[in-house]
This record gives C-alpha cells, structure tokens and sequence, in this order.
C-alpha cells in the first residue's frame, strides 16, 4: 500500500504535468451564457409565437400544454438540440439517491421499409415522457422490485439543455401508480402551495397587482480538491468520500492565511474551465474563492427561482466532478473528509420574490411595504419555530452529523438570528393594544416602529456565523445544509411550512377583520403581535456553539437532535404528516417510504465507512505497525549483542518503549476491529429502520474513534517510509 503513497507523491513531483492545462477565459463570459441551453431566447427562435406562448404560460402561470404544442416543440427542441451536435436525448431526474440520473435514447430512427434509409426523430410523447426501470433506485418500500415500471415526465419550468452530445431534459420521476421517486416532484408542489398562499395574502392586504410569488433560492457550494494520484492513494477516501484515519497535520487552518487567501495557479485554471462550462449552462456562477481550510474553496451562483437554483446546483456538482477529472483533481462533497479542518457545507439563501418586482423580504420605502416586509418577516419565523424538527430532519445525514454542532457549523439545535435592532422591533410590536389600536398608536407604530425598518437594516452589519437560521438583510439563510446535499429536500420544507403558515396569517387575519370588525392593519398587528411571542424561543442572538446555548435551549423547549436518527425520527409526528398532507406535497405512504429510504441510507453509509475502517486498519495498519515494531526488535538485539546486558537496558530504554506501545496499539485495534464487526451484524439485525439507525449511531460508530486514536497514534510512531495511507499534510498542502 505504502508503494501507492510515494508513487502519488512522486507523480506530483512533476510540475509540468500537473500545470498544463491552462484555461484561456472569453473576454466576455455574457457571450456564452446559455449557449447550451434551449433558453427563452432560443424558444423564441425556434418555436411558432402560438407554441412560445403556451410554454411562456406554462411556466409562468402552470397552465397544461396540449398535445399538438408539445410535438412542436419537441421537434423544435430536437432541430436545435442536432444544431449542437447532440446525438441522444434523456429524461434527467434527480433520484433519492442524492445524485443525478439519466437514460440515454437515441434520435436515430431507422425508417420502416426505407432500404436501409434512417432519420433522427423525436415526438411529443418522447418529450413529455419516458419510462426507466425504476426498481432499482430507492423507494422505501413503495413498490416490488419486479414492479419495475416507473415514469419520468418532463418539467417545461426548467430548461433543457446539452451536455457533451446528449439533450438533457429536466423531468420529475414517479412511480407506476403515481408516488414520487424524486426530489423535485414534491419541490413543485411546495412552490406551487407557496405560490397561492403567498399572493393571497400580497393581493388582500398589500398590493392587488400581484399575481404570482417566486420563491428564490441563491446556495453557496463548498468543497475540497485533492490531487487525483492522492486520492487513488486513499481507499477510505475513493469508498467512502472521507478519510476515515490520519492524524492532523502540524498547519491546519490555525494561521487563517487560506480564507480569502490567493487562489493556487492549478485552482484557478479549474475554477476557470468551470466558471466556462457553468455559464455555457445558463448557471450563473460569480463567486469563487478560497475557504477557511487548506484546499478547500466555495462557488456561488447570482439568485435564481428555487426549482431552477436547485437543478443549476446538482448539475453544477456533476460538471464540477468532470471538469476537476480534467485537471488532474478529485473533488470532495463530503460534508467532513478530513478531521481537524473545517468540513464543507452549502448555505441556502432564500426569499420571496413577486412578479410586481419586490422582495418580500426587504424594507419598502412606506409604512404600508414596511408593513408586508414585516408580514412575511414575523410568518417565517413562526413557520420555523412550529416545524423547526422538520427542518432539521430536512438536513440530517450521516456526513452533516459530523459538522453540526462541532465549532465550525451551526448546532443541530433550530434557533434564528434576525440581529438586534429588529429583536428590538419585535418587542415594540409586542406591546401593541389588543384589538382596536388608537389613532396614537397607530401613528406611532407606523412612523417611529414600523417606519424606522429601512434605517435599522441599512446600519445593521450584524452577523452570526453560528446560527442556523440567519436573516441577512433581504433573505433568510439556512446555514446548516450540508455540502453534499441535493437542496430539494429543505427547499420543499422551508416552502412548505411557510404556505401553511400563509395559509393560517390569512384565516386568523380574516377573521379579526370580518368578525372583530378590525381594519386591514390594526388585525394584521394583532396577530403578528401573537406570532411574536408565540416565536420567541427560538429567536438567539448569541454564540450558537457554546455550551450555555444548548443548556438554555432546553429551558425554551427547544429540540437538540444530535445525530440523524434522532431527527430522521421526529419526520413521522402526526402534525407534520398533516401538513403535508393537507398541502398536497405528499401522501401518507410517500411520507413513510422517504423516511425510509433515508434511515436505511443512513445505515448503509455507516456500515460502509465501518467496513473500510476495519479492512484498512486489520490489512494495512497493523501489518505496518508490526513490520516496524520488527525492525526495533532488531536494532533492540543488535544493541544487546554489542553492548552487553549491562548497559543495554539504558540504551535501548526508548526503543523497548515504542515496542511495547506498538504492541499495546495494535491490541486496542485489533479488539476493537472484532468488537466492530460484530456490532455491524447486530445493528444489521434489527426489527426495523429506525431501530437499525440507531444502533448503527449509538452502537457501531463509537468504535471509529477508538480504532482511529490508536491508528494515528501508530503513524506519529511508525517510520514515515514505512506508512502505507497517504498523509493529511500532503493530501491538504500538496499543489
């Protein structure tokens, strides 16, 4: 193993090699945005104006396209789509197993009785939908495996667009009986819930002219890159994405001289060639930049409509493999692939936008907008405080456990920072009279409490960086989604518990107007007064990361779902059930099967790290550590034979010390390997998914920290040309 080591190393040593691919940037990057993509400007080119307005209307309003449209443009889409050089089509969906998938189909059509004569065709229904086996992605139990039918349908929402020469069309995926496989199914629906909720309450008290809400979504996407010739050197790296021993190097990231720091020449060339490809894609890349640990950087795109956003994002990470391959890197999603440094994660900033152009999130310029801001403002907190467990169930995983809560994350405990100046607005608001308000009151909400919002935000430079839930100027930002994560799943939530909780600031507002006999905006105060302080535990302005926090939490009544399962468990409570029931995202039997699917998920991912562990340390690290104690056992004779048993004993002292540390070492790992092994088939036979998760978590993940101690132990020791697993300091500082 040892020999992979220093044949990565020596593979670096030739710089030429690892420098050749220079990037050379268009002076205009505009030029070729969305050059691959089938975009509203090509629709407009290639559709007839009847075809571009059921499209348009399709997108913007949802209404249906029919048939005869749909095979104009797929015959459109398809003239296009050979103008690029495109050979194949697919349906490209986004399966529960956190990745993309995709079916490739040809256009090549053999023409019947036509003498060996063929054209490339491609119908409507070829468009609208096309069946993969569906038996073998994750279903939780949906259906049979030899009930392998299942359908992936196109979303006209979401461009087309080629990759290399297939035409990629963005669908959702469902089973024969019509349960969703997908990610991006129940995403609609949120949004569409969301949607409704939102401009019913715009249009009823704020502005008639609204007609639709956007949910908007900008994430910001962490990851590492590692020299590919390392990451080869590294099983626990190549199996699991992370590594699962070494000990941290003498430089980490305690100098803070990465962050922001200058981009290193090979990096850079990547990040050019993805910056070119993205925008080729119509994703709006614009930030690139350095991170906190050594060889790790972030990428953010412009804000763009969440379905959109999200589909921009998981194609982005299925580019960003590629174009690092050509580079010579591999890159890391993990949330923690390296212990000591930070890990990745991937910020989801999101708000409302309507079609008038207004942020829902953002001051006006008059008591009346400060007014809608605050509306929406006040119902975003209180839809996280009622549903703050289904939130944090949205970004649990096995990786994110590793990063939450560990000084370098938000804690798995849900609170929200809004920054003191508006906690001092909220407490204003708290005070209003119940019921009716005088014209005093009013005078004195509007002007010097409501009015003051704009200022208050301009001046406000607040930031907490350990926050989960953070409100940022003009957005909330959901800080603890994880790097790898598809940002579906806590996009369909947060959309979700927010149109329920529009639904309720509707009817509770409504009643106070008709059967109260209250003005628009004296019921409005009312009960957003209520909301504030039925809100208010999770509102936090401290250090998230301290043990004060998580003590004071559980005074609030606030929830600290360590680990996965914990909050995996929480997802099936009867009150989220009916949320999402009544809201039409999913049924009864979708909400158990996703359940599921990522409870198992979570088995398996521990199962196969602990696996890995085992066969590394059993294969690689013991039979090292034994072969050098050897070595000391002959220089230990040899000073014997030389010296005599006299002064022997003093000069060998230490290295009778180092053999018999080895041996001691070598005893906890072999034992606890055993002990390993035999918790894996224990948790393996559990009576269900939960239960299995959580003895995988409780029973089975503590033994990798004590195999790992004395591992790393071991390398401190053990002759560096002797160590088989590449080194954190040459996987993190080797350009």
């Amino acid at each position: 193993m040892s020999h992979l080591r220093f044949k990565a190393l020596e593979t670096l040593s030739f710089k030429n090699f690892r420098q050749d691919n220079a990037v050379t940037v268009p002076a205009k990057l505009s030029e070729l945005f969305c050059a691959n993509v089938f975009s509203e400007e090509t629709m407009r080119e290639y559709l007839t104006k009847e075809a571009f307005r059921s499209i348009m209307d399709a997108i913007k309003k949802g209404s249906k396209i029919p048939r005869h449209i749909a095979d104009q443009v797929a015959v459109a889409m398809k003239d296009w789509a050979l103008s690029k050089g495109a050979t194949h089509y697919t349906h490209w969906f986004q399966p529960l197993t956190g990745s993309t998938a995709e079916k490739h189909d040809s256009f090549f059509t053999p023409i019947e009785d036509g003498g060996g004569r063929a054209i490339e065709r491609f119908s409507g229904n070829m468009l609208i939908q096309q069946e993969p086996d569906a038996s073998s992605f994750p279903n939780g139990g949906i259906r049979n495996t030899f009930e392998a039918r299942g359908y992936t349908a196109w979303d006209p929402t979401s461009p087309a667009f080629i990759m290399g020469t297939t035409l990629c069309i963005p669908s959702i995926f469902i089973s024969y009986t019509g349960e969703t496989l997908d990610y991006k199914a129940p995403l609609l629906r949120a949004l569409h819930a969301v949607d409704e909720a939102a401009t019913d309450v715009c249009r009823s008290y704020f502005d008639k002219n609204v007609t639709k809400v956007t949910p908007t979504l900008g994430w910001e996407q962490e990851y590492f890159l590692v020299d590919s010739a390392l990451y080869q050197s590294r099983p626990d790296l190549v199996i699991t994405g992370k590594t699962l021993l070494g000990h941290s190097p003498a430089k980490g990231q305690q100098l803070d001289d990465h962050y922001f720091g200058s981009i290193p020449t090979r990096v850079m060339n990547f990040m050019k060639e993805l910056e070119i490809e993205s925008m080729k894609l119509g994703i709006p890349v614009t930030t690139r930049h350095n991170e906190v640990a050594p060889n790790q950087f972030e990428l953010a795109p412009m804000f763009e409509e969440v379905n959109v956003a999200v589909d921009h994002n998981s194609l982005l990470m299925d580019i960003m493999a590629r174009v690092a391959h050509k580079h010579h890197f591999h890159i890391l999603f993990h949330e923690k692939p390296f212990a000591g440094v930070n890990g990745s994660g991937k910020h989801n900033n999101w708000s409302l936008a309507t079609d008038t152009g207004e942020n829902l999130l953002s001051p006006g310029k008059n008591p009346k907008k400060n007014l809608q801001f605050l509306t929406f403002f006040v119902n975003t907190l209180k839809a996280v405080h009622d549903y703050a467990d289904l939130l944090r169930a949205s970004i649990a995983s096995a990786s994110n456990d590793h990063r939450l809560g560990a000084n370098e994350a938000p804690p798995a405990i849900i609170s929200a920072f809004i920054g003191t100046q508006l906690f001092s607005v909220l407490e204003e608001l708290e005070k209003v009279t119940d019921g009716k308000l005088s014209p005093e009151e009013k005078t004195e909400l509007k002007l010097n409490v409501v009015g003051k919002i704009p200022e208050i935000l301009l001046d406000n430079t607040d930031r907490n960086r350990t926050s989960p839930f953070a409100f940022t100027g003009n957005k909330f930002e959901i800080r603890a989604v994880g790097s790898s994560a598809n940002c579906a799943e806590v996009m369909t939530v947060m959309n979700s518990i927010m149109a329920k909780q529009l639904r309720t600031f509707k009817k509770e507002v409504d009643q106070l107007i008709f059967e109260k006999g209250l003005k628009k905006d004296e019921a409005i105060f009312n009960i957003l007064r209520e909301y504030i302080k039925e809100s208010k535990n999770i509102m936090f302005e401290g250090d998230g990361y301290s043990d004060s926090w998580a003590e004071e939490a559980q005074k609030r009544g606030l929830n600290n779902l360590k680990t996965t399962p914990e909050a995996l468990g929480r997802e099936l409570d009867p009150k989220f059930i009916e949320l999402y029931e009544e809201l039409g995202i999913y049924t009864h039997r979708e909400i158990e099967a996703r359940n599921e699917v990522k409870l198992e998920k979570y088995a398996t991912v521990i199962a196969i790290e602990a696996t890995v562990l085992a066969d590394i340390a059993r294969n690689h690290i013991i039979p090292c550590a034994l072969n050098y104690q050897n070595r000391l056992i002959e220089n230990v004779k040899g000073l014997k034979e030389i010296f005599g048993e006299k002064d022997f004993r003093d000069l060998a002292k230490e290295q009778m010390n180092m053999i018999s540390q080895i041996s001691t070492h070598v005893s906890v790992i072999k034992l606890e390997v055993e002990n390993l092994l035999e918790a894996i088939k224990i948790a393996k036979d559990s009576e269900n998914s939960q239960q299995m998760a959580e003895k995988f978590c409780n029973d089975v993940k503590p033994f990798f920290e004590v195999i790992r101690e004395s591992s790393d132990a071991l390398e401190m020791m053990v002759d560096d040309e002797l160590w088989p697993m590449t080194k954190y300091r040459e996987l993190l500082f080797t350009r």
